[in-house]
């Protein structure tokens, strides 16, 4: 089952326009530059089970044009791996509310971190001209791949196979950086290779139950700063990958009164704020007839899940549960800020994370061990 409507490309760029996600040179641009071309033969639909195969045109045209992504590429391309998706062209609604908060304007340099099908380098050069846009894929066979339809299709944009954490030093400065995979943190490099008043748009990856968009403006001096804008959910850049955790230790196995709905817990804004406070730490959630349930876990094997009308279960030397429900009073607290009432600064020395204000930065709780 897909969004696609009757009409094809054209209805998917004249619901996107419908709905205020294109201005009517974005407009232009995404009627003269068709998604199909871009997807391999080989895609696959992304469902919450697993990644199925698109066997039949109508189905492969049909998810092309709707507002759904399509994955791309399985198991960084190992014929032989758990079929995870690991590169995909992304949801249209969401490629155009990055393009949008990109802000871009005639004779602006754009680089752009992951080229994966091509598809985003091929509306940025219909916009720009070849000229100003420069693109990095780290993956061999995708980048020869974009390279060849980008072509096909007369673009010509620059071009690089190497890993888009360190950007392309060579060609800053930039007007714009949009990363199209998401980071965990923003690298000081990205930022240092933007003009003064250049801006960055990234999805980053957030431990903490969702991911985010994040807008930041350099300033010139090695610093960016700007609010988050909303949801996303982006495959991760490889050397952002989440190392996995150490095993949850059984044997401490404990319950302990759950006094918030895990329900509660699951808004954007509480995401940003609890993933501050306690850094590294991991949530997510089903959903169940009666609410949700959801898990947490840290690196070191410390773990706690909760569902609806339901006790507490934690394990390991933290009580994770209670520092987590701690947290959401303080986010009760504060007036249950919403997710662009946070903010994310970028210099040499890191990022951090505020609310209303980059003056009000938010710092990681103290861990908290289970009571005797």
């Amino acid at each position: 089952m897909t969004t696609a409507r009757p009409g094809g490309h054209a209805a998917l760029v004249e619901d996107l326009y419908g709905r205020g996600l294109l201005d009517e040179t974005w407009r232009t641009v995404w009627d003269a530059v068709p998604r199909a071309p871009f997807i391999p033969h080989r895609a696959w639909r992304q469902t919450p089970t697993a990644c199925e195969p698109l066997t039949a045109e109508a189905d492969r045209l049909a998810l092309i044009h709707s507002d759904e992504p399509v994955v791309i590429q399985l198991d960084d391309g190992r014929p032989d791996g758990p079929g995870i998706a690991t590169s995909s062209n992304s949801q249209p609604s969401m490629v155009a509310r990055m393009l949008r908060l990109l802000s871009v304007e005639d004779g602006h340099r754009v680089l752009e971190i992951g080229t994966a099908s091509g598809y985003v380098a091929a509306l940025l050069s219909h916009r720009l001209g070849d000229s100003g846009v420069y693109s990095v894929e780290i993956d061999p066979g995708l980048a020869h791949h974009a390279a060849a339809v980008l072509r096909a299709r007369g673009y010509h944009p620059n071009l690089a196979c190497s890993d888009g954490e360190w950007g392309w030093p060579d060609q800053a400065p930039f007007d714009r950086v949009l990363a199209t995979c998401a980071l965990r943190t923003i690298s000081h490099a990205m930022v240092q290779q933007l003009h003064p008043g250049g801006v960055l748009v990234a999805p980053m990856a957030r431990d903490f139950w969702s991911g985010a968009v994040v807008q930041l403006v350099a300033d010139g001096t090695g610093t960016a700063a700007g609010r988050f804008q909303g949801g996303a959910t982006y495959m991760p850049m490889r050397s952002h990958r989440a190392a996995e955790p150490l095993p949850v230790d059984q044997a401490s196995h404990r319950v302990t009164d759950a006094r918030v709905d895990p329900r509660d817990m699951l808004s954007l804004g509480f995401a940003l704020y609890a993933g501050t406070r306690l850094p590294a730490v991991r949530m997510w959630h089903a959903n169940r007839d009666a609410g949700a349930e959801v898990w947490l876990q840290d690196p070191d094997g410390c773990a706690a899940s909760a569902s609806t009308g339901e006790a507490a279960h934690e394990y390991g030397v933290r009580s994770l549960w209670q520092e987590a429900e701690r947290a959401h009073e303080e986010y009760i607290a504060l007036g249950a800020p919403e997710a662009r009432d946070f903010g994310l600064t970028v210099t040499a020395r890191g990022q951090q994370v505020w609310l209303h204000l980059p003056e009000r930065i938010i710092e990681p709780a103290p861990v908290r061990e289970p009571s005797v």
